[in-house]
């Protein structure tokens, strides 16, 4: 009988809500290296890790993500939000950045191909960029994703492209 209210909670925990199944592969934490650069900028590269969890109760995924310079484990970039998947394919994610900027994207997932593409509704607090497009496949047990952004200077251009394995 002790046994019992483990498995109970071992469950509940495993319970995956039916709008998130489509997108259940990207549960767990994701950790790897990219490459960012921009006409603006200088290139560079960095480490990286991806959490997504989910609540089990909720049609939503928790997001959180944070990056370090490789060479001396420093951190740069962080950011999180929720990512909320429809039944029709269509996906509705929302994003804060450490830099302030914020990020209504939508767009769609193909749970198949397990690729999800988002566009930006709306950029938030950011005086300079004007829209943001995030790719994101799974392939070969690899996480990859590609960032692309226009600011009021530039059109649409790559930003970043990562790598990641699940832990």
């Amino acid at each position: 009988m002790a046994g019992d209210g483990g498995e109970a909670k071992k469950a509940a925990a495993a319970a995956v809500h039916p709008a998130i199944e489509p997108l259940s592969y990207l549960l767990g934490t994701w950790r790897g290296e990219g490459e960012g650069g921009f006409p603006t900028i200088s290139s560079f590269k960095y480490g990286e890790q991806l959490n997504f969890t989910h609540p089990g109760n909720k049609p939503v995924i928790a997001y959180s993500q944070k990056t370090w310079k490789l060479n001396s484990g420093e951190p740069m970039h962080s950011e999180s939000g929720y990512w909320r998947p429809k039944p029709d394919g269509t996906i509705e994610v929302v994003i804060a950045q450490s830099t302030g900027l914020v990020e209504v994207q939508k767009g769609t997932y193909d749970a198949e191909k397990k690729i999800i593409k988002l566009e930006s509704e709306l950029v938030g607090n950011a005086s300079k960029v004007k829209e943001i497009s995030r790719v994101f496949t799974l392939a070969n047990e690899e996480l990859s994703y590609v960032v692309e952004m226009a600011t009021n200077l530039t059109s649409r251009q790559p930003h970043l492209k990562a790598s990641l394995k699940k832990l």
